[in-house]
């Protein structure tokens, strides 16, 4: 199977859950780093640990194949 067969396939639902919420981490990431306001360092950084984790999480998610359909769709 390659990649963009895994990324058109199924997907469980705790996956489709999880990746909502990384694209969401991944969001608010985004809006920490590009504020219009001078925040402080820290905030700065979390912002961009959160984009980073966020992204990976969606990513990770977004190839996650469902076994159970796939096994019905080969025999």
């Amino acid at each position: 199977m390659n990649i963009v067969d895994r990324v058109k396939a199924p997907k469980p639902k705790l996956f489709r859950v999880l990746r909502s919420v990384g694209l969401a981490l991944a969001a608010v990431g985004g809006v920490l780093i590009t504020a219009p306001v001078a925040l402080p360092a820290a905030v700065v950084t979390l912002g961009g640990y959160l984009t980073v984790s966020g992204a990976v999480l969606s990513a990770v998610c977004q190839v996650t194949v469902d076994d159970n359909t796939q096994n019905k769709k080969m025999k």
